[in-house]
């Protein structure tokens, strides 16, 4: 989306042209087979990893911390090969987010009319908002791993990103909709009169 909004508003001449839908297709197959291939070698290490007690995971999903917890062994190269990877992709992916509306940005500070930046604004500030809220509960979770989050603070951060975020989207992008934001005024104004 921030290579969208990049081209949509930093070329919006040249827009239809570049992106097209073999772009689009080429985007989606890429991100998919580099975020299947990225962790093929940790997980390979993982699962050759001794394993003893009760090997029920105290988790709400399967990731390399509970895994590494139930290990008979210590295991710190695979560790940080998964801490390193896990930041590698996280920061990569930020700082091109981070980059594309930065170049957003600059080009939104030279339009000469202040209804064109609202809108322009106005349609990033969503993306951001839900970019925010994802990677700022991923950072805590995959890029500080050594400050040692308890079991339940790993599992609130888990569910924030995997349920929270993805809850909050439709809400998010929604608010850009007059006709929903007149609605939630309403509805929160008659909250106020209770």
């Amino acid at each position: 989306m921030a290579f969208d909004r990049y081209l949509a508003i930093c070329h919006p001449l040249h827009y239809p042209n570049i992106m097209t839908g073999h772009l689009c297709t080429k985007l989606v197959i890429i991100c998919w087979v580099c975020g299947f291939l990225w962790f093929l070698i940790p997980i390979i290490l993982i699962s050759q990893m001794p394993f003893c007690g009760p090997n029920i995971i105290d988790h709400v999903v399967c990731d390399p911390g509970p895994l590494f917890a139930l290990a008979c062994v210590s295991a710190p190269k695979t560790q940080l090969l998964c801490y390193t990877l896990s930041s590698l992709v996280i920061f990569g992916n930020f700082l091109f987010i981070l980059g594309s509306y930065t170049l957003v940005l600059l080009a939104v500070l030279r339009m000469p009319s202040a209804n064109g930046r609202r809108k322009a604004f106005s349609t990033c500030g969503s993306h951001l908002a839900v970019v925010s809220l994802f990677y700022g509960s991923l950072m805590v979770m995959y890029v500080s791993p050594g400050l040692g989050h308890s079991a339940g603070m790993q599992k609130v951060a888990t569910l924030f990103y995997a349920m929270v975020t993805p809850l909050f989207n439709p809400l998010i992008y929604s608010l850009r909709n007059k006709e929903i934001k007149a609605a939630l005024r309403k509805v929160l104004g008659s909250f106020n009169t209770i």
